[in-house]
Parts: C-alpha cells; structure tokens; sequence
C-alpha cells in the first residue's frame, strides 16, 4: 500500500485509512484477508462476503454464533439490486434512508450467491448501504457485498477507537488481519434493523435512525 504507515501488533495490520490503497485492499479481500474498519455508527469487522473460507473466519474471530447472519454493505442501489428483488418499498426505502444506518432483512435473489453465514436459514440477507464514503470505496472496487458486524467479541462492547479494536483481539488466537485505522469516532448506536415480508415492515431493532412507517 502507498506510503506505507504499518505498524504490527501481534498478527494485525494497522494501516491509517488516509495511506489505504483501495484496489490492493481489494485484491486482499479477494484473497480472504479479514478486515477491521470505520462505519458510520461503529468499527466492523468484515470480509468479502461471497468468499466462505473469509466469513468462517469472521465468525471465529467474532466467537459468534453460527446460526446468527451477519449483515453486508453494499455500495450502491444498483449492487443491491443484484442480490435482493427489488421493490417500490426499497425504493421508498432507499430515497429515504441510505446511504445511512438502516439495515433491511429481506429474501435473497434466487440467482445471487452469497457464503453461507450471510445468508439466513430462511434464505433473507440483510443489507444496507453505508453512509461512510471510504467503506463505499472499498466495496465498489471489490465488485462484491463487505460482512460488516461490529468489530468486537460476542457479548462485548462495540470498539470506536482504534485502542479499542486492538485490546479487544490482543490476546486472541484469532484476530483481523487488517485493521483500518481512521481514528477516534463519534459514540453512535448500531443501525436500525427492519424485516420486509410480503409488503409488510417490522423493526428487529431500533438503533441510529428512527424508522418511519410510510
């Protein structure tokens, strides 16, 4: 990566987010590299969503349970709509509410292949698309869905800073290869999560937005 500002920690890679060269960061992705970095409610851990050896690793590093999906970022209406039927409610959804922290559960596109660990029991991703300009970046050059949990251990708390990311996987046997560093960011809550079925709309979780019926 151009002018290179690395620093290792055990076996993480931190790397500032303003010396990240995208398309490399998106050939490692690729590769199967798991990756630490900002959003706009929280640090995420993530991959490349349609590689299964990568998400298998997420859930280990996370110490996740297997039967609960992680969400995925895309970065744009036109890469959702390859993955997931679209409909005049997304539509609605999307004028409103992304870029920004609302995740939508719905059915999967019959044709779209994603590892298992995304895709739900009930065959449903959950998505949203990030308002966070870097994390768009990187998912448009991956040509391909970013896991983004938060980059924490199951049960813990949700790291905003950098030092929280690294205490967190310190001492684990398993830890993100990569970690983006982008600084301290501001205490948001999580992103607000709604189910769509059949028309209908239930929220799963209310976090950062406040969801409004239409």
């Amino acid at each position: 990566m151009e002018k290179k500002e690395r620093v290792k920690f055990l076996s993480m890679e931190i790397i500032a987010e303003k010396n990240v060269a995208v398309p490399l960061l998106a050939t490692l992705l690729r590769q199967g590299k798991t990756l630490a970095y900002p959003t706009e409610t929280c640090y995420g851990l993530g991959c490349d969503a349609t590689n299964t050896a990568a998400v298998g690793r997420v859930f280990e590093i996370k110490k996740r349970q297997k039967d609960k999906p992680v969400l995925v970022i895309f970065s744009s209406v036109e890469m959702a709509m390859a993955y997931v039927p679209w409909s005049p409610l997304l539509e609605k959804i999307a004028d409103r509410y992304w870029p920004g922290p609302l995740t939508v559960v719905v059915p999967m596109a019959e044709h779209a292949l994603l590892a298992p660990g995304v895709v739900g029991r009930d065959h449903t991703i959950a998505f949203r698309i990030s308002g966070y300009d870097f994390v768009r970046d990187v998912v448009e050059e991956l040509k391909a869905p970013l896991v983004s949990t938060s980059a924490n251990i199951a049960s813990l708390e949700s790291p905003y800073d950098i030092e929280g990311v690294i205490s967190m996987f310190s001492r684990e046997a398993e830890q993100p290869d990569i970690i983006i560093d982008a600084g301290p960011l501001p205490h948001h809550n999580p992103s607000t999560i709604v189910r769509i079925d059949e028309g209908k709309i239930q929220v799963l979780r209310q976090g950062e937005v406040h969801f409004d019926y239409f």
